[in-house]
């Protein structure tokens, strides 16, 4: 016997979009929350804030010695590259979940206007790295004094 069901094209994009968002769930849910995959490393999350004088750039970054990180800064471009090493895997458990990231990441982001990079401050504090990036002098806004005239 067979059944006629009246055609619903939104369902069938619905359908369509489910199919999708299972087919890509199991590889993104375990690594866009924390880290997004880009050729082979991982890129770090960041958080870029400007003020009037300076760029202030953080990233948490925790279980790795900060002196293993390679923080660079050329014509305007800021990378961060570094690697979180792999606790060794003992034979005889079996893990029920594992999310923390292990292997190589990198960043680079251009920031927007000249910056000073004999300047920048970089302190690594309960996991997380927090750069402080002062503009360029030629860029920073510059306040005007207005004389009264009597």
């Amino acid at each position: 016997m067979t059944t006629l069901v009246r055609w619903d094209p939104i369902r069938e994009m619905m359908q369509l979009q489910n199919m999708v968002d299972r087919l890509f769930e199991a590889e993104l849910a375990s690594t866009l929350p924390l880290w997004r995959q880009t050729a082979g490393a991982w890129a770090l999350p960041l958080d870029v804030i400007e003020t009037e004088d300076e760029f202030i750039v953080k990233a948490s970054i925790p279980g790795i010695d900060p002196n293993e990180l390679d923080i660079s800064l050329a014509d305007n471009v800021l990378t961060i590259k570094g690697e979180i090493k792999a606790e060794e895997e003992a034979e005889d458990v079996r893990y029920h979940l594992r999310e923390r990231r292990f292997g190589m990441f990198q960043r680079s982001i251009s920031l927007p206007v000249p910056v000073d990079a004999d300047k920048v401050e970089a302190v690594y504090e309960h996991g997380v790295l927090t750069l402080h990036i002062p503009k360029a002098e030629e860029v920073k806004p510059k306040h005007i004094s207005i004389k009264k005239v009597s």
